[in-house]
């Protein structure tokens, strides 16, 4: 029997857009993630993440067809000076937004979201200083129960 996506078993597209409102939620009761959250951003930005990490995570390629795929997401995030403290606590917020999404309480499950999130944020924040430019048409990362997929 062939084992469920991390998508599939969190509960597909509804658990991502759960997870991504929690995580927005408690990003902005953070006395330092809250200023780059409270910006007005793109209206549906909740949404957008819940299918940008639902098509990481197995889901079908919404984000990547709507949003300018992965060189998009990091185009948001590129050049604006982030503090090394941003990462640590958006990985917290995330880990802590799981529980409050109800997604499943699974050791390996959670294991799984979280070493994406680390390594996705050492991502983000490479591209943070000043006069970053990220490349056109990056392949948007796949992570399964293994970890990152090439």
């Amino acid at each position: 029997m062939a084992r469920p996506s991390i998508f599939e078993y969190a509960g597909g597209t509804p658990a991502f857009l759960a997870l991504a409102t929690a995580h927005h939620e408690r990003c902005l009761r953070d006395p330092v993630l809250n200023h780059p959250f409270s910006h007005p951003g793109h209206p549906q930005h909740v949404e957008r993440l819940g299918s940008y990490w639902a098509e990481v995570f197995g889901g079908p390629p919404a984000y990547s067809r709507s949003c300018g795929g992965h060189s998009g997401m990091l185009g948001v995030h590129a050049a604006q000076g982030a503090e090394e403290d941003l990462g640590r606590r958006f990985v917290n917020c995330f880990v802590q937004a799981i529980d409050d999404a109800g997604l499943p309480d699974d050791a390996e499950f959670r294991r799984a979201l979280r070493s994406y999130m680390e390594w996705a944020v050492a991502e983000v924040m490479a591209y943070s200083p000043k006069g970053s430019q990220v490349a056109p048409d990056l392949p948007t990362p796949r992570w399964s129960w293994d970890g990152r997929q090439t």
